[in-house]
């Protein structure tokens, strides 16, 4: 992505693993400041290029999806392996306490996809944008679903 604004890495939707796996490296990129060869060092693979082999033609050993996201900081080819089976997958909730700005997320989450919504049946927005919108509002909501369903038995918050 050449263009000065940044993209909004929450409601980037990936439609192909090939489109997974290279916006894991942009994130990657632009989130943790990490090349190409410094992802390849990270998982232990010595030639830069399997990675681009990867991206190239879509194919990565299944072993190395979860280091490969652990590495490059984000999750799309995992949420794209979901959603190519016809699964929505959320973000499993410590019943951690609501903040202002999860509200406002949603609120404008819900509002974007209603937009669209009504765009795309007016005829003036795609099926591909409208159906991530709605993808990406629904996993908010069913994560606030379960957040309060477990917010009277927090779980410890383990990150590594």
């Amino acid at each position: 992505m050449s263009t000065k604004t940044k993209r909004n890495w929450k409601s980037v939707q990936a439609t192909s693993l090939r489109q997974a796996l290279e916006f894991c490296k942009e994130y990657a990129r632009e989130k943790k400041n990490l090349s190409i060869e410094r992802i390849t060092e990270l998982l232990g693979i010595t030639d830069h290029w399997t990675i681009y082999k990867w991206i190239q033609t879509g194919r990565i050993p299944a072993n190395l999806i979860a280091p490969y996201e652990a590495v490059c900081g984000i999750d799309f080819v995992t949420r794209w392996l979901a959603a190519s089976s016809g699964k929505l997958l959320i973000e499993i909730p410590t019943g951690r306490a609501l903040k202002d700005a999860d509200v406002i997320e949603l609120h404008s989450g819900f509002s974007a996809a209603l937009g669209l919504l009504t765009a795309f049946y007016a005829g003036k927005a795609d099926a591909l944008t409208t159906s991530d919108a709605l993808t990406h509002h629904l996993q908010q909501v069913a994560f606030h679903h379960a957040n309060v369903k477990k917010h009277a038995t927090p779980e410890l918050a383990l990150e590594f």
